[in-house]
């Protein structure tokens, strides 16, 4: 580590910014002296650590949030009509004094036009913004959506795909999708092998009037994640009867499957005529070529059997309170998704949905082990039938040794908002918990008792050192209320006295991941993660993908590793058989003709601070326009390329 130097100097140094070989600010002194590492203890739903005494607090709308410069003025929230200190109301407006307000304000106008999505049905434009509406109308209409919402859950109800078609809308648009390797937690991600265009499969010949099944030659024309478009042999150059198949499906066989299996092999119709000897055409056109493995399907078989098990009980990240975790019960496993029902809920309806793989799920007792706070269930004992989840089935985290120089409370780093994913964050380690787990807040915006701090482990690529976002043209979101604009770091760790995380803290590894900018996939909305919908990578910037939700607006978009085990390749929710949500602008546009970009559809957060929305809650169109721009430049990398900030990766 190098040696500290004192702020002194750094002030009469002005806007020099000391880097280290990676181009990031390293050790910033405090003015005060280091605050040591919190030791690893068990605590109760009450316990919670004070903040820092020497930062100036507010109280505005039942919450104490960090003020940074503790300048006044007053305002009065257009929503729930709370006064308090203008500077912290939420946006750029101060028309609101959260951003729950703020979203609920402007869902009036869109839950009738969602809620019809979300059953099938066309938006209608009857549905506008009742301002003058009174509050308990308004909070009366929301329990009443809440409900609907929850019956829905109950029913289980599909979501209409309004006729969506992934090879359609690759087709007319010439898409590239991203190819199933770049997806190792997908079924066949491990194991893909060299499938590609021109090798040749057996599948049903539709183009036949026989009333028995029969099959014929196909080959790859295009590959789209599992979807493949294929045409039949003997076509040539045509594609009139191209079509489109999921090569993980039940119909799709290699060559030689139909001798094996004693199935019939009959051209298509429309070209029954172009030749009379049809084996001799097959053998001329086969040699040399390729085809699936013989035990395609069997490998693909295994690749969807999951560990995880239905009344397996795990502790998850407490969707209200993100710093604690809580019990819950593994309710049903779909292509290694959880639907997990949080211990407590009577009714069942209180759900979490999370990848077996997320960092978000533990074994039980983990809590315990590494100082997290912890939900103690009011339930004393197990349930007949649950039993705990063995331990080796979550994902493990990379081993780190906290003994030497080591993260350290009070300590500045950049991190990724889970309560708003499209931004990266100015940040604190609050807490150093054992196995090199940490405590993050956001400045500005934390609540008194901690209780929106949100866990990432040290390795966790969703957390970065000071300068990252300067050094890759990504807009940093400074605090809540800091109003010495534009936004430098110096000045910050001088004013707070703070120093940076030492930049050789963090995860630099890139894995060669084959993303590319343009490429779609099928990505899970986190702020409502029973969600997957239809989404396209916008930027990469080393290991960290953008994920854009078609047909919704950027302020949705959302930071995302490229091994996130919530992306998935085009084709996943076919093969599983996961409901996918279409663009916006599939189901919108007859009834939006003219208008302008649809907003996002109905969304809930994934995690819910006492500041933030509730349960079920919709991911509205923040009324006050705050945007987000992210330049692009020459930090966008297409694939694992190495810049300032990462080390550069050898082939």
């Amino acid at each position: 580590m190098e040696n500290t130097k004192d702020l002194t100097e750094h002030s009469s140094r002005s806007e020099r910014k000391r880097r280290d070989s990676f181009g990031m600010f390293d050790g910033y002194d405090s003015c005060s002296e280091d605050t040591s590492s919190s030791s690893s203890s068990e605590e109760s739903e009450e316990e919670v650590a004070p903040l820092p005494s020497n930062l100036p607090i507010i109280k505005n709308n039942g919450q104490v949030y960090t003020y940074p410069d503790g300048k006044s003025g007053m305002a009065t929230c257009e929503m729930c009509g709370m006064v308090g200190v203008r500077d912290a109301f939420y946006s750029k407006t101060k028309r609101f004094c959260s951003v729950s307000c703020s979203r609920s304000y402007s869902s009036n106008s869109k839950k009738a036009s969602i809620l019809a999505r979300l059953q099938g049905k066309p938006p209608t434009k009857k549905a506008k913004v009742l301002q003058k509406q009174p509050l308990v109308a308004k909070l009366a209409a929301y329990a009443q959506y809440q409900a609907t919402l929850q019956n829905q859950a109950k029913t289980k109800a599909a979501v209409s795909m309004e006729g969506f078609s992934w090879g359609n809308y690759i087709n007319s648009n010439s898409f590239i999708a991203a190819p199933v390797t770049c997806f190792k937690h997908a079924p066949m991600g491990t194991c893909w092998g060299d499938i590609s265009e021109n090798v040749r499969v057996e599948v049903p010949n539709t183009d036949c009037s026989l009333p028995t099944k029969v099959f014929w030659i196909a080959g790859i024309v295009k590959l789209a994640g599992y979807n493949a478009l294929l045409r039949y042999e003997g076509f040539e150059n045509d594609p009139g009867l191209d079509f489109w198949c999921n090569v993980c499906g039940s119909d799709i066989h290699p060559v030689g499957w139909c001798a094996a299996s004693g199935k019939p092999l009959v051209p298509p119709r429309t070209i029954q005529h172009k030749y009379t000897n049809w084996k001799a055409f097959l053998v001329k056109r086969l040699t040399g070529a390729k085809t699936l493995p013989p035990d395609f399907s069997q490998k693909v078989s295994e690749s969807m059997q999951y560990p995880f098990k239905p009344c397996m009980r795990v502790e998850v990240v407490d969707k209200r309170h993100l710093c604690r975790t809580r019990v819950a019960v593994v309710e049903s496993v779909i292509g290694g998704r959880l639907r997990l029902v949080y211990e407590e809920s009577e009714d069942r309806t209180d759900d979490f949905w999370c990848h077996m793989h997320s960092p978000l799920i533990h074994h039980i007792g983990w809590s315990r082990s590494i100082g997290h706070r912890f939900k103690r269930s009011d339930i004393t004992k197990k349930q007949d039938g649950h039993f705990d989840t063995p331990p080796h089935l979550f994902a493990k985290v990379k081993e780190v040794d906290q003994s030497g120089e080591w993260f350290k409370e009070g300590m500045k780093l950049e991190a990724i908002d889970p309560l708003n994913l499209s931004t990266i964050c100015v940040a604190t380690i609050r807490k150093v918990l054992a196995d090199g787990f940490l405590m993050i807040g956001i400045d500005g915006s934390e609540a008194a008792d901690g209780s929106d701090w949100f866990c990432y482990h040290a390795t966790s690529p969703s957390i970065f050192p000071v300068g990252f976002c300067e050094i890759n043209m990504i807009e940093l979101t400074p605090p809540r209320g800091y109003t010495k604009l534009p936004f430098k770091w110096f000045d910050y760790l001088r004013e707070t006295g703070s120093i940076a995380a030492p930049v050789k803290l963090f995860n630099k590894d890139v894995p060669n991941h084959g993303f590319r900018v343009g490429m779609k996939l099928e990505a899970v909305d986190l702020m409502e993660p029973r969600l997957i919908c239809v989404a396209t990578v916008t930027r990469i910037i080393h290991r960290l993908l953008r994920i854009h939700f078609d047909g919704w607006e950027e302020e949705y978009d959302q930071w995302v590793d490229c091994e996130s085990p919530d992306l998935y390749p085009v084709g996943w929710c076919q093969l599983t058989g996961y409901q996918l949500q279409p663009p916006a602008s599939q189901s919108s546009r007859e009834s939006q003709s003219g208008s302008s970009k649809q907003k996002k559809k109905a969304k809930s957060q994934q995690y819910k601070g006492h500041k933030k929305m509730t349960a079920l809650q919709l991911k509205e169109e923040l009324i006050d326009g705050e945007d987000y721009h992210f330049l692009q430049g020459a930090s966008d990398q297409e694939s694992n390329g190495s810049a300032n900030f990462y080390i550069k990766q050898e082939p």
